[in-house]
């Protein structure tokens, strides 16, 4: 059977898509092969086609959840910029709020599967490390100008870090106006800490 052009790229953007959804809702090690395929209406059979391994599935997922929170990121920043607000608060704010602690499988994929991650082989590491390097240089463009190079890295390392283990703590607590209570403190805390060297 032929297809059209473009069809295999399409095809293994659909995979991707489930994927990346499937990985950060339920978990690398939770997220089988065959499932996947079919949520993606394909079958088993024709994963290898375009992927070599579960591996190299789960590393292209990961970049591509990475992309897709660049793309938001960069969006908020200028929709914000265009209200005349701070790029930096909308994406503090956008990032710890109710919406991101319900919906994993649509955010942040460091903060879904850091910890996972963690223990996987270095190569998965590394495209998840590439996507935190990406994140913080972000935050780091939204710092103040007066900062320099090193400081203003160290700075977005240390609000990237406490977004993401704000989200964590959130989504663990069962309690939701304590997990409310939690986000909005991680707001305030990386609000003063961008502020701090102003």
């Amino acid at each position: 059977m032929r297809y059209e052009k473009g069809h295999k790229e399409q095809t293994r953007k659909r995979v991707l898509d489930v994927a990346a959804a499937r990985i950060r809702a339920q978990g690398i090690g939770a997220t089988g092969v065959a499932g996947l395929m079919a949520d993606a209406g394909l079958t088993h059979g024709g994963f290898y086609a375009h992927f070599k391994s579960k591996d190299d599935l789960v590393r292209a997922a990961i970049a591509e959840a990475n992309a897709r929170s660049r793309e938001t990121w960069v969006k908020e920043v200028k929709a914000a910029k265009e209200r005349g607000e701070d790029g930096l608060e909308a994406i503090i704010r956008r990032y710890l709020r109710a919406a991101h602690r319900d919906g994993p499988e649509a955010g942040c994929s460091i903060a879904a599967l850091a910890q996972e991650v963690a223990r996987d082989d270095p190569k998965t590491r590394d495209v998840m490390a590439h996507g935190a390097d990406e994140m913080a240089a972000m935050i780091a463009s939204e710092l103040p100008s007066s900062l320099p190079e090193a400081k203003a890295r160290e700075t977005a390392y240390a609000i990237f870090g406490l977004l993401i283990g704000t989200l964590q703590l959130a989504r663990v607590t069962t309690d939701k106006a304590h997990s409310e209570a939690i986000l909005r403190s991680g707001q305030d805390a990386a609000l003063r800490l961008a502020r701090r060297d102003a």
